[in-house]
C-alpha cells in the first residue's frame, strides 16, 4: 500500500487502547480530524467495546478487537496505528506496528529510556515509516500564546521559565499510572514530566545541565507525587518545572521572567475538561476558547495589561498527521524530540544534584 496516496479516500486510524488516553483524546481527535477514519479500536474490557462502537466516527461504524495481535494481523485494512496503552507496553506495540509494516503515533512517554526512543526513531527512518509521540500539550491555549509573545520579543531576554502542572489528590488513586514497579513507568515524572519537559526544551532548546527533586509524599503512594527539575538550556534560560499531587494550593500554570517584563498565567487549557464532558471539535465552531476572566498578564509591577489567550488547539496536532502521510510535511512531534525531552527525564529520576547531560 501507497503510505503517501494523495486520493481523498480517508486514511484508517487503528487505536490500541481505550482508556482515559484513548477514549479522551485520540478518538475524539481521530474522528473529527479531515481526512482520517477511526476504523478499529482494540481493548479487552466489554464496556469499553461498547463505548468506542457507540461513540463512533465521521467515517463510518467503529469495529472493536480484543488484542493487538488481531490488529496487526490484519494490518493491510489500516494506513495508521496509534498506540494509548499503558506506558510499559509502548515500545513493544510501536515495534509492532513497524514491523507490520505502519507508521504509528505513540502516546507519552515514548519509551522509559532516550536510548529505546532512538532505537525505535532509527527503525522507523530505516522502514522509510513516520513515528509520532503525541504532545498535545504543545497545542495548549497558555503554550501558544507563550510562543506568540516569545516570537514579538515581548518579554525582552528570558531567563527564567517557571511551569506548574499541580493537582490536590492528597489520597492515592491506585492503578498502573501510581505503581512503584519501573517496569510500569509511572509517577508524576514520567506522566505530567513528559509534557513539561517538553514544553521547555521547545521554547528555550537542548538542556546542558538538569537538577531534580522527587519525592512520595502520600501515604500508601508507591511513585513520585511531589517533583521539581530544574533545567539549564545551552541558551542560558533557566527553567523550573513543578508537577504535583499534593498542592493545596495551585501556583500559577506559567510565570515567565524577562529582562523587560513578565508573563503570568493561572488554570488549565479547558481542552481537556470539555473532551471528557464529550464536547468535540466541530468545522466551523471556536474550539479551545478560554474567558477573559482567565488570561494571563504582561508587563512589570503595576504596569501590567491582560493578554488575550489564543485558542487551544488540540486538533492540529492529527491535522499535521494526516498531512505528513499524504504529503510528507514533517511530522509535528518527532521521535528525536521525545528521546531529548526521555534525557531529562532520566537524569531527573537518577540523582538529585546538577549534573552535566
Amino acid at each position: 500500500m501507497n503510505r503517501m496516496d494523495t486520493s481523498h479516500a480517508p486514511l484508517r486510524v487503528g487505536l490500541l487502547g481505550y482508556g482515559l488516553a484513548g477514549s479522551v483524546f485520540h478518538a475524539p481527535l481521530i474522528a473529527t480530524t479531515p481526512g482520517l477514519a477511526l476504523d478499529t479500536v482494540v481493548t479487552s474490557d466489554p464496556e469499553r467495546q461498547r463505548h468506542a462502537r457507540e461513540a463512533g466516527g465521521a467515517g463510518g461504524p467503529v469495529r472493536t478487537l480484543s488484542s493487538a495481535d488481531e490488529l496487526f494481523a490484519e494490518a493491510d485494512r489500516l494506513d495508521l496505528v496509534v498506540v494509548a496503552t499503558p506506558n510499559r507496553t509502548h515500545v513493544r506495540l510501536a515495534h509492532q506496528a513497524l514491523d507490520a509494516g505502519l507508521p504509528v503515533v505513540v502516546d507519552k512517554p515514548l519509551a522509559a529510556t532516550a536510548a529505546e526512543a532512538r532505537e525505535l526513531a532509527a527503525k522507523a527512518e530505516a522502514a522509510g515509516l513516520l513515528l509520532v509521540p503525541f504532545q498535545n500539550r504543545r497545542w495548549d491555549n497558555d503554550f501558544l500564546t507563550l510562543r506568540s509573545l516569545l516570537a514579538e520579543d515581548a518579554l525582552g531576554e528570558v531567563h527564567r521559565f517557571e511551569s506548574r502542572f499541580e493537582r490536590w489528590r492528597p489520597r492515592p488513586k491506585g492503578g498502573w499510572r501510581e505503581s512503584g514497579d519501573p517496569v510500569e513507568v509511572g509517577g508524576l515524572l514520567y506522566d505530567l514530566g513528559s509534557h513539561l519537559v517538553d514544553q521547555a526544551l521547545t521554547l528555550f532548546g537542548p538542556a546542558a545541565s538538569v537538577y531534580a527533586e522527587s519525592d512520595v509524599r502520600r501515604a500508601g503512594a508507591e511513585a513520585d507525587d511531589d517533583t521539581f527539575i530544574a533545567i539549564t538550556h545551552e541558551s542560558g534560560v533557566r527553567s523550573h518545572l513543578w508537577m504535583s499531587a499534593t498542592a493545596a494550593q495551585l501556583g500559577p500554570r506559567f510565570r515567565v521572567l524577562g529582562s523587560r517584563a513578565a508573563y503570568v498565567k493561572y488554570g488549565l487549557d479547558p481542552q481537556e475538561g470539555a473532551l471528557r464532558e464529550g464536547a468535540r471539535p466541530a468545522e466551523g465552531v471556536r474550539w479551545g476558547v478560554e474567558p477573559e476572566s482567565a488570561w494571563g498578564t504582561l508587563g512589570a509591577l503595576d504596569e501590567v495589561r491582560r493578554v488575550p489567550t489564543l485558542d487551544g488547539d488540540y486538533p492540529a496536532f492529527y491535522d499535521a498527521v494526516a498531512a505528513a502521510l499524504r504529503e510528507g510535511t514533517p511530522p509535528p512531534v518527532t521521535a528525536h524530540e521525545a528521546a531529548a525531552t526521555l534525557q531529562v527525564l532520566e537524569t531527573a529520576r537518577s540523582f538529585t544534584r546538577a549534573r552535566t547531560l
